[in-house]
């Protein structure tokens, strides 16, 4: 066979599959364009739920059954079995602070939210002690010391505290609380840790 004749052979071969194809169309510009958006607008909803996985959790603290403290009221408790020493201690603010937790301008809300996730997040790091500064609440409403009154309301519910107390003066007395946290179970291995840090 003449090379000639090879290339009419493949030639032919080829226009036989164009005829098979059939109804194969190219792709169209506005077509070119539909498929651009919808890559975009998945991409944008993959974006939206990247967002809403940073957005902090809802706050499974309790708003319920709250009991008004007064602004110059001392904030106490300890869960049984802590030692009379080691609740001295904290309430005459002897334990290093190694953590503050300010709640000044936020809404009952998101101080809900900011003092569940900064207290677990911290027992987490091996944290013992947090000061919460929350103020007095003098003029607040509806009623006075509305935020002192929350924060001695939700700290009871973290099983992670195990005792706190209103502040010395020096650390912002009746407007700051001490926190004791529980040893988290792995603490050996996170002071291991801190220690190669340093």
């Amino acid at each position: 066979m003449r090379h000639d004749d090879q290339d009419f052979e493949q030639l032919d071969s080829f226009q036989d599959f164009l005829q098979e194809l059939g109804d194969v169309k190219p792709i169209k510009s506005d077509d070119k364009v539909h498929l651009q958006q919808t890559q975009q607008a998945i991409e944008k909803q993959m974006r939206r739920e990247a967002l809403l996985a940073q957005k902090p959790k809802e706050s499974p603290l309790t708003f319920e059954g709250v009991k008004p403290v007064k602004p110059d009221d001392f904030l106490e408790f300890k869960q049984a079995g802590i030692q009379d020493g080691v609740y001295k201690n904290l309430r005459q603010g002897k334990y290093p602070i190694e953590q503050k937790i300010s709640l000044a301008g936020l809404s009952l809300r998101d101080s809900s939210i900011t003092l569940y996730q900064k207290i677990n997040a911290a027992h987490e790091r091996g944290v013992r002690t947090i000061l919460i500064q929350h103020g007095k609440g003098e003029q607040s409403q509806p009623f006075p010391a509305l935020k002192k009154s929350y924060v001695n309301h939700w700290l009871p519910q973290f099983n992670n505290v195990i005792a706190f107390h209103t502040a010395q003066p020096m650390h912002g007395g009746l407007g700051a609380t001490y926190v004791l946290l529980k040893k988290h179970p792995n603490q050996k291995m996170i002071n291991r840790e801190k220690q190669a840090k340093r």
